[in-house]
């Protein structure tokens, strides 16, 4: 089997909203596997002194009417959530510790998460709306929340920031391909042209 496509995103990235819907399809016309990777973007920022889309002017209005657009265009629901951006730490949290033991649950998981802030535009900071939603896939309620207040846990989506940092990861999607980085829901049509040719 060829190498698995690794796929970073973090949960208040409006453009990953539209790059989890398509990248599992995408790859396995090819024969891929993705393997998901949560981080925080807000360490990636520190990093290239950047900041939020919407907080930069004149982009940030550019990005908010994209968004929308490329909602319709892709024919799924759309909301512009508020607050945002947010802190998604129990997302990511609870992301790594469902997917311990079931990597497929994990993606339906951030799948929802993502449907339930960018498509109905539902606050996920607190941690008892990422056990809502959990709840919802038949995930353990009081054992997710228990989860997502453990020091390990935590450190868990610490170290795993830092493994994507250390990677090259600086956005949000972020897909890396043979050790080829591509960024932006808008690379995956490279990605596809990658998979299918095996390079350039």
């Amino acid at each position: 089997m060829p190498d698995p496509v690794d796929f970073y995103f973090d949960f208040s990235s409006p453009y990953a909203y539209f790059a989890v819907t398509k990248i599992d399809e995408l790859a396995a016309e090819f024969d891929r596997d993705v393997v998901w990777h949560a981080f925080m973007l807000g360490p990636a920022f520190k990093m290239t002194d950047n900041a939020p889309l919407i907080d930069q002017p004149v982009k940030g209005n550019y990005c908010a009417n994209d968004w929308a657009r490329l909602a319709r265009f892709m024919k799924l629901p759309w909301s512009m959530p508020d607050p945002f951006p947010i802190a998604t730490l129990a997302a990511g949290r609870a992301f790594y510790w469902i997917g311990d033991e079931d990597r497929a649950l994990a993606k339906r998981f951030a799948l929802a998460c993502f449907d339930t802030y960018f498509g109905r535009g539902e606050d996920i900071t607190a941690a008892e709306k990422v056990a809502d939603i959990a709840e919802s896939l038949g995930i353990d309620r009081a054992g997710l929340l228990e989860a997502v207040a453990d020091p390990a846990v935590k450190q868990r989506l610490k170290d795993e920031t830092q493994v994507a940092l250390d990677a090259g990861v600086f956005g949000s999607p972020f897909f890396i391909i043979d050790g080829e980085p591509f960024w932006g829901a808008d690379r995956l049509w490279m990605v596809k042209r990658w998979l299918k040719a095996g390079g350039w």
